[in-house]
């Protein structure tokens, strides 16, 4: 009788193991189906904020071409152009962004998607530029078509992340310390 309740113990007690690993099993694969899912759900937020950036960037550098070539001075022209966008919008998504739980992942990616989307208009327009010989300064710089790809849209690019994600990330902080005081004076 002794040996028959042993083996009854082994057999629960093996049961029990099984039950718990298959459970841990479970638990590790829905873990992974969740992560990966919040990685596509991080990306797809990011995707959805740069939308409406990445359509004005387009029209921007046309128009800031159009404006040289109508003679308006550097000067004016300057204030017009991507860099200054894009640290716009990076305090835009600083303000929208700081209550969601991965701002700062969310402020990169979306830097990350715009910067080089918006670059491409500006490497468009030294070709155009070099082509037909017009002479504004898009045509500057660059010896052929690759240079102006590789050097607009890679080291442009950083141009714009940079300072966009320095900018975007003081004003994540700066937003997230007036809700805490504003918490806090509530509070009291």
């Amino acid at each position: 009788m002794t040996q028959r309740c042993h083996n009854y113990d082994v057999i629960n007690v093996s049961t029990l193991v099984y039950f718990c690993f298959e459970q841990l099993n479970t638990y590790t694969l829905k873990n992974k189906e969740k992560e990966e899912s919040t990685r596509k759900t991080i990306f797809q937020r990011a995707l959805s904020l740069v939308k409406t950036p990445i359509i004005i960037a387009l029209f921007l550098t046309p128009i800031r071409y159009s404006l040289e070539l109508l003679g308006l001075p550097e000067n004016v022209i300057f204030i017009i152009g991507l860099l200054w966008l894009t640290l716009g919008f990076a305090i835009y998504w600083g303000i929208k962004l700081y209550n969601e739980k991965r701002s700062y992942l969310l402020l990169l990616l979306s830097l990350m998607i715009f910067s080089p989307i918006s670059r491409f208009p500006v490497a468009v327009m030294w070709w155009i530029d070099t082509k037909w010989e017009i002479g504004t300064h898009y045509g500057l710089y660059f010896n052929n078509f690759w240079q102006a790809i590789l050097n607009q849209v890679v080291y442009g690019s950083l141009i714009q992340i940079i300072p966009g994600f320095l900018l975007g990330s003081i004003t994540l902080a700066i937003m997230r310390i007036r809700m805490s005081v504003a918490i806090k004076t509530n509070t009291l």
